[in-house]
């Protein structure tokens, strides 16, 4: 890695620790484990709501589901936030932060590279039909009040031969195939996709109906609209059309036996 590649941690804590901000902590490191395992271990501790953890290399980075992944050292952002909801927010709400987190990091990628990032729900981030960015949320319990870790893994100068998985993609890819302008800087990407999660998660706290972050989700649905097979809890699948949003965050599937509302599963595309 290059000095260039490098993220430049004093230059985010001066954009993102500002007086009254959501993000009170940020810590960058040459190398862990998970940083949402880390994060969630600080979360048990007492550590703060508004803690960054970023990492230039995750030895055991995990996704949905239990997968495993890993990328070389600085070819992509691999960060997490441990976030404490209020208490008054209704459980049912926590759907939507992983949704947010996705949000933000389509928004941050369309800002910083141009690429035409889309959702897939609950939380992926694609370009062109493929992954270029996954989202883990995990509630974690502690002894003040339950919290919320997010972690995001952004492919930035992945090769197409280090890339997890045939369907993933990265930034620089998409630039070599004229989907994207740049391929941003780490520090710039993270800069912008954490103030765009600032504001949307102060947003998902201030609004009991989430009108608003509904209409925005649904703006950037690459699911709605579509037919899609769902693979819900005890292997279920759920196939019809993708409807809506619901005020949770949910996805709602008019299927033909009637409509399901789902709260989480492994969403495929059909065509």
């Amino acid at each position: 890695m290059t000095a260039a590649d490098a993220v430049d941690v004093d230059e985010l804590r001066r954009e993102l620790l500002r007086p009254g901000a959501l993000w009170c902590r940020l810590e960058v490191v040459a190398e862990t484990g998970s940083t949402n395992a880390d994060l969630a271990e600080l979360a048990r501790g007492g550590a703060h709501a508004g803690s960054v953890l970023v990492a230039d290399h995750q030895t055991a980075g995990r996704g949905r589901q239990g997968r495993t992944w890993t990328a070389p050292p600085g070819s992509g952002v691999a960060m997490s936030v441990l976030l404490r909801p209020r208490p008054d927010v209704p459980a049912g709400h926590w759907t939507w932060l992983p949704l947010i987190a996705g949000l933000a990091v389509a928004e941050g990628l369309r800002r910083t590279s141009g690429a035409p990032a889309l959702l897939k729900w609950p939380n992926d981030v694609l370009v062109g039909e493929r992954k270029v960015c996954g989202i883990l949320a995990e509630r974690v319990e502690t002894p003040a009040d339950p919290a919320c870790v997010i972690g995001m893994g952004i492919n930035v100068t992945l090769g197409a031969y280090e890339l997890p998985v045939p369907t993933a993609t990265s930034l620089s890819i998409l630039v070599a195939d004229g989907l994207a302008r740049a391929v941003p800087s780490r520090t710039d990407l993270i800069a912008t996709v954490l103030a765009g999660l600032e504001l949307l998660y102060l947003r998902w706290e201030a609004e009991a109906a989430n009108a608003s972050l509904a209409a925005a989700y649904r703006e950037r649905s690459d699911t709605l609209g579509r037919r899609v097979r769902v693979l819900v809890a005890g292997d279920r699948l759920v196939e019809g059309v993708a409807d809506d949003i619901d005020p949770d965050g949910r996805l709602v599937v008019r299927t033909s036996s009637g409509v399901e509302t789902l709260s989480a599963g492994e969403v495929i595309n059909l065509r």
